[in-house]
């Protein structure tokens, strides 16, 4: 009997591709998805754990899906994620609405999780088992041949983190680093590819950390992936986040400089310019070391448009440690950036130590968030003029606009007749808006 499955994803890109792996495994139990939770038998919620209060905004979610429960006593709601990995068990005492909770290494296990559900139980898998997940999710939808995609895709290739940041849950939540075979993210490229997609962006906790199992049983690095990647006929774009300083290693950087078909755009999050503060993060890496590190990648590919994660206020900051970073965000001038002001993990080393007053760590990320601003409407404005690859996606507001990214990931809109979704063109680029581009067909 088909059955519809309403998935709601929070957080990271990671996120996305888990939902739609998520969807796939319960799709051979005969769900179907759909873009109404009203409608729906059962109910995800993917939930993240980084943003502030993350298991407080699931329980208010919660809260709001409660009427649905009662209208149908047959709906069922689970919680997978960070956040359910997290909670546990204390999801299912203080949410009484929630009848299943599975972690984001266990989520193969769903249909029996749900068979186990339908049955009565509410069941709890928060297990960081043994077998790879992977191997054990459907390679088709059991109706058929898996659906066609758009034109670009996520592609796990590494999960977990050995980094252990005084600020970071991920270890907790995730796990070890762990990397998957290559054989196995070439067939799964491969498969994207005959589906329709064009652009496929690499994805993992530490993704430059990648250390998989190559086809000549030899470990490749993430150069060597993106290397064989790029031979896949039919992909052309390839991206991959999110970066950590320390594993940002010479043939990765070379790789930028010699594979066109990895695009000229990185995520690089520093967190903060002051060694002080990077030390008591954790980092094992000083402003310095980040810094020549940019200076190698944008010898190798110049036109290399940066992007980077910061948190201000971290406990024990000082007036001279914000001031540190905002010379780093100077001297490096970003094209985008993420900015947060520091909020504590439970479990994590940082939240035991005496926070930054919070009306001062406002001030900081406002000083910061303005600066980076700048920085971001200079590096779109320097594009006008200039021709770039732009991969189209959907199409915008207006009537014959289709929209789609730049190579430096940047939005751009053109009106232009006969533009279909997957359409790889040259662009140039004739205005800059607040947060895209316009351009015209070459």
């Amino acid at each position: 009997m088909t059955r519809k499955l309403f998935i709601k994803t929070y957080g990271c890109q990671m996120n996305v591709y888990d939902s739609e792996r998520m969807a796939e495994a319960l799709g051979a139990q005969g769900y179907v998805t759909t873009e109404r939770a009203e409608e729906a038998d059962m109910i995800l919620l993917n939930t993240c754990h980084i943003r502030e209060k993350a298991a407080e905004k699931v329980y208010s979610e919660l809260g709001r899906l409660k009427p649905l429960k009662a209208a149908n006593p047959e709906l069922r709601i689970g919680i997978a994620g960070c956040v359910a990995q997290a909670e546990g068990e204390e999801i299912m005492r203080r949410a009484p609405v929630v009848d299943l909770v599975v972690g984001p290494q266990t989520y193969h296990r769903l249909p029996a999780m749900e068979a186990a559900m339908r049955a009565g139980a509410r069941p709890v898998d928060t297990d960081f088992p043994e077998e790879d997940k992977f191997e054990h999710l459907p390679k088709s939808r059991a109706s058929g041949p898996r659906a066609r995609r758009g034109p670009t895709a996520f592609l796990t290739v590494q999960e977990g983190c050995d980094k252990f940041c005084a600020f970071c849950v991920v270890p907790y939540t995730r796990g070890a680093e762990v990397s998957r075979p290559a054989t196995r993210l070439l067939a799964e490229a491969r498969d994207l590819v005959k589906r329709g997609v064009r652009e496929i962006t690499l994805l993992g906790q530490n993704v430059n950390a990648y250390h998989g199992e190559g086809p000549d049983g030899a470990e490749w690095s993430l150069a060597r992936l993106i290397r064989a990647l790029a031979e896949i006929d039919g992909l052309e774009r390839i991206r991959y986040t999110t970066s950590h300083p320390n594993d940002m290693g010479d043939d990765l950087i070379a790789a930028h400089g010699q594979v066109a078909k990895l695009m000229p755009y990185l995520h690089l999050p520093v967190q903060s310019g002051s060694d002080r503060v990077l030390k008591a993060m954790n980092r094992k890496h000083t402003a310095e070391q980040y810094l020549r590190q940019i200076e190698k990648l944008r010898a190798a590919r110049p036109d290399l448009l940066l992007s980077g994660d910061f948190i201000v206020g971290f406990p024990g900051e000082t007036e001279a440690d914000f001031e540190a970073t905002l010379d780093l965000v100077r001297a490096v001038g970003y094209g985008q950036a993420y900015s947060f002001k520091y909020s504590a993990r439970p479990g994590t080393p940082a939240a035991e130590r005496a926070p930054v007053p919070a009306a001062v760590a406002d001030d900081r990320l406002q000083l910061l968030q303005a600066l980076l601003a700048e920085q971001q409407r200079a590096a779109q404005e320097a594009m006008v003029g200039r021709e770039v690859g732009v991969l189209f996606e959907k199409p915008g507001r207006m009537e014959g606009q289709m929209v789609g990214k730049s190579d430096h990931l940047h939005a751009v809109h053109v009106v232009a007749e006969g533009l279909q979704p997957g359409d790889l063109r040259r662009v140039r680029i004739t205005a800059s808006a607040s947060h895209s581009l316009a351009g015209a067909l070459i």
